[in-house]
């Protein structure tokens, strides 16, 4: 499965800026710097994320309409980043308002694409939020990014590394391994992706 073709949607800032309800929806959720610019532009095979060095840049809900080579379309949709953004903290702290209003009352969500540094490993935030995802039944597809800055021979054991430390998450498949400079992972990601969107559409 890969897009025959996307195209940006909408930013919402609030809840009553949400699009209608009319396709399956994937989010793609990390801390801020995760790289999760990168591998929405990988998705989409264009360049319709914003990729900043300045971690905290995107500040809005983003919505990317994708219509796949196989299957119906879907939306990836781009979630704030959390944990070490060099912005207000009032303003991080604004944010979480937002994302909670869309995960916990989104009926079209199917699944998370949740993002960690291959560099860095699971945080307090995600071994927090991986659960707060589950019980509320989407599901969590794990992604290690930026494969391409470490070894090849550091990636295996970095993924089982990441399985231990999710637990219950990492029961639902094994985490994936990406990196956007050499298509590592894609087509792993995009199989992930599609049975996520069709298992309750």
């Amino acid at each position: 499965m890969r897009p025959r073709s996307s195209r940006f949607i909408i930013s919402a800032a609030s809840p009553r800026d949400f699009p209608a309800v009319d396709l399956p929806e994937v989010a793609i959720a990390g801390r801020s710097n995760v790289g999760k610019s990168s591998l929405i532009n990988a998705l989409c095979a264009a360049d319709l994320a914003r990729t900043s060095r300045t971690p905290g840049r995107t500040r809005l809900i983003n919505w990317f309409h994708v219509e796949p080579t196989k299957g119906r379309p879907l939306a990836l949709v781009d979630l704030p980043g959390y944990g070490y953004a060099q912005v207000d903290k009032a303003m991080r702290d604004s944010w979480r308002p937002l994302i909670e209003s869309y995960l916990d009352g989104r009926t079209t969500l199917r699944a998370v694409v949740l993002l960690f540094d291959i560099r860095r490993g699971a945080q307090h935030e995600e071994l927090d939020f991986a659960p707060w995802l589950l019980e509320r039944g989407y599901t969590v597809i794990p992604v290690l990014t930026k494969a391409d800055k470490v070894g090849k021979a550091q990636r295996q054991p970095l993924v089982a590394q990441l399985a231990r430390e999710l637990g219950t998450a990492a029961s639902l498949r094994k985490p994936i391994l990406f990196s956007a400079q050499e298509g590592l992972g894609l087509d792993d990601l995009w199989r992930a992706i599609g049975k996520a969107a069709e298992a309750r559409a």
